[in-house]
């Protein structure tokens, strides 16, 4: 992730009231939009707002789309999003997105207004408790009581949120404190006793990491979020990496265009809905790299059997996330930019190389895992197939300067396994929250820091109403956002685990009163278009690129259609039931690997 750290103060210290010290430390720290929704508690910042032109706000329609326009604004630019929302319910409905954040290392600044001072703990109008709300959803928050401490922690807050592993930090400001009057000036070292986080690795486990590699058999490597946030350059020298070694190469859900997709080394995303390929070399292989991922669950399956012959390196920014869910034989603390570059040095220098024969070997037992094509589906004359749809929708935006934002569900992975990315911060989406609701405010942020990209949504019509409201900010700054919805009337990911593990017992999954998608966006000031035929669909994807306003896209797809390959829920990575597979779950199982099929 871009460091977003204070540069050397060139200005004597001067006075301001705390409202002002706000603005003009998000100013000094190079924001340009803010994001948020004003209230009783923060109307002196607001007021500071309106006599200042260096930081832009963004009224959204409910706080938590503030913080996932904020989201997708600094994942996609790799700078922190910045929020401001009031105290009480305004502090409470950020949490959902402060949460989002944390799990997937977002780095964001949030200010929230308080009581004054002197009604902390009286049950005061507004008043809630917002430090310790969102303690366990941040990575660090304060509340400041003193205007003098202002400065310092406005900065701090900047700081913490960008270096080390990314994620959300709160400041809690009371009202009296904002209009409070102290010397402001912009510090140039951050006294943080307690945090000081491990960029350079040790020289040591990254030798150890090399030699592991060059006698390896089946290696592979196993990339995460954390390569997209250390920085365009820690892509880069993945893809060197990588290409040196002659190794296979694939990601999670979060980590997906820093490798790019269009490489034959490239096998695709791995975990509960990842390719055959992917899932079955990361339980086979004999050596993993794995870079700035987690070992989530989503990725292992079930831990007692994720991946037992291998030794696994681990790079990570974070010491808490390594071993924390499964052990490894070379732990490497550090980011991975500088990692990746001493890896990729030592592995040059000393002129190491693969064992080409094994390597070879290994590559030819992918290719009869990637012949089984896993990701192959049934193609429709009559009615759109989900797949299709995405597949579609890239082939027409892939040479297009694209941003992709989701929602959580089905259309979710079969954007994941359908849309191809070949450059990091393009793809941003809700990984380890899960959170329905994330894309449309997501793309607002994305779009606001690339005006002139195009940014579209891939949704379902579940998630989406979570955070319609959101298209109303789209259309008041004039965002073109694109708003692509999978519509196959239910709650997908929810009826598909009914399906197959609850019986086919569709318990409140079908979307019974779904609005009219084009009426609600005429309402709403946008365009609705709405596609039911595939031989309808290309004209009307151009149709919905070529409108410069926000157009909300209603896909009507098979209702029925599942997202395979899948991984069911207590089963191993390697345990995977294919699509059209004719077979059960319960009689999916077969003696020979276990695999799924």
């Amino acid at each position: 992730m871009t460091k977003h750290t204070a540069t050397k103060d060139t200005t004597e210290p001067r006075q301001m009231t705390g409202a002002e010290m706000v603005i003009q430390a998000m100013a000094d720290q190079g924001v340009k939009h803010l994001f948020g929704y004003p209230g009783g508690a923060v109307l002196p910042i607001y007021d500071a707002l309106f006599a200042q032109k260096d930081v832009r706000h963004i009224l959204v329609r409910h706080e938590q789309g503030a913080v996932h326009a904020a989201e997708g604004y600094a994942r996609s630019t790799g700078k922190v999003g910045c929020v401001l929302v009031t105290s009480g319910p305004g502090a409470t409905n950020a949490v959902t997105g402060l949460t989002d954040a944390l799990c997937d290392s977002i780095p964001l600044v949030c200010i929230t207004g308080q009581v004054p001072t002197h009604l902390i703990g009286n049950d005061a109008f507004q008043e809630c408790d917002t430090v310790g709300i969102t303690r366990p959803c941040t990575k660090h928050n304060y509340l400041v009581k003193r205007i003098e401490d202002l400065p310092r922690v406005l900065h701090e807050a900047f700081h913490i949120a960008a270096s080390g592993r990314p994620g959300p930090v709160v400041v809690d400001i009371p009202k009296d404190i904002q209009f409070a009057t102290g010397m402001y000036s912009q510090p140039k070292e951050f006294p943080h006793t307690g945090y000081h986080p491990k960029v350079k690795a040790d020289p040591a486990p990254i030798r150890a990491a090399i030699e592991l590699m060059a006698k390896a058999k089946k290696p592979i490597f196993y990339t995460g979020g954390g390569v997209i946030n250390s920085g365009k350059h820690a892509s880069k020298l993945l893809r060197e990496l990588v290409q040196a070694t002659g190794f296979p190469i694939t990601s999670t859900l979060m980590g997906l265009g820093a490798y790019p997709a269009a490489d034959p080394q490239w096998l695709g995303m791995l975990g509960m809905h990842g390719t055959l390929e992917a899932n079955m070399a990361m339980h086979d292989c004999d050596v993993m790299i794995c870079v700035g991922a987690r070992f989530d669950d989503r990725i292992t399956g079930r831990i007692d059997a994720f991946s037992p012959g291998s030794k696994k390196i681990h790079i990570d920014i974070d010491p808490s996330s390594i071993n924390k869910n499964v052990h490894v034989d070379i732990p490497i603390v550090g980011d991975c930019a500088h990692a990746l570059e001493d890896m990729l040095h030592l592995w040059k220098s000393e002129k190491k190389q693969a064992d080409k024969k094994a390597v070879g070997d290994w590559w030819k037992q992918i290719d009869k895992w990637r012949a089984r094509k896993s990701l192959s589906y049934r193609p429709s004359n009559e009615v759109i197939k989900p797949q299709y749809a995405i597949q579609r929708l890239f082939e027409l935006t892939k040479d297009r300067d694209t941003y992709i934002t989701t929602e959580v569900g089905q259309h979710q992975m079969w954007a994941a396994q359908f849309y191809h990315f070949n450059e990091p911060n393009r793809w941003m989406t809700s990984g380890g929250l899960g959170t329905m609701g994330y894309g449309l405010p997501a793309s607002v942020g994305v779009q606001l820091a690339h005006p002139k990209s195009l940014v579209i949504d891939i949704a379902g019509e579940a998630s989406v109403q979570m955070t319609m409201q959101e298209l109303s900010t789209a259309v008041q700054y004039r965002l073109p956002i694109k708003i692509f919805i999978l519509n196959n009337s239910y709650m997908g990911m929810v009826r598909q685990w009914q399906e197959l593990l609850h019986g086919s017992r569709y318990s409140e999954s079908y979307s019974e009163a779904l609005p009219d998608f084009v009426k609600l966006a005429e309402a709403m000031h946008a365009v609705g278009i709405r596609c039911e035929k595939p031989g309808d669909l290309d004209h009307a994807i151009k149709e919905m690129i070529d409108i410069d306003r926000p157009v909300l896209f209603d896909c009507v797809v098979d209702k029925a259609e599942n997202c395979f390959p899948m991984i069911p829920s207590g089963k191993a990575h390697n345990e995977m039931i294919l699509g059209d597979s004719g077979v059960s779950l319960d009689d999916a199982i077969t003696e020979e690997g276990k695999m799924l099929v």
